[in-house]
């Protein structure tokens, strides 16, 4: 569970900079934003992981 809230709190403090890109066009802010969604897919797939070996040993 304490990597779910990685996740929640990873988009949080992404929010303002997708904003400074999206709507002020601040491409270093876009950068940060792609920086952050990788992190994003490589913390959703250490859970993926975690998730698929907990079911496979709770059998």
């Amino acid at each position: 569970m304490e990597k779910f809230t990685e996740v929640k709190n990873l988009i949080a403090s992404l929010e303002a900079d997708a904003d400074k890109f999206y709507n002020k066009g601040n491409n270093a802010a876009g950068t940060r934003v792609r920086k952050g969604m990788q992190d994003l897919k490589n913390l959703a797939q250490a859970i993926r992981l975690e998730v698929q070996n907990s079911k496979n040993t709770a059998k």
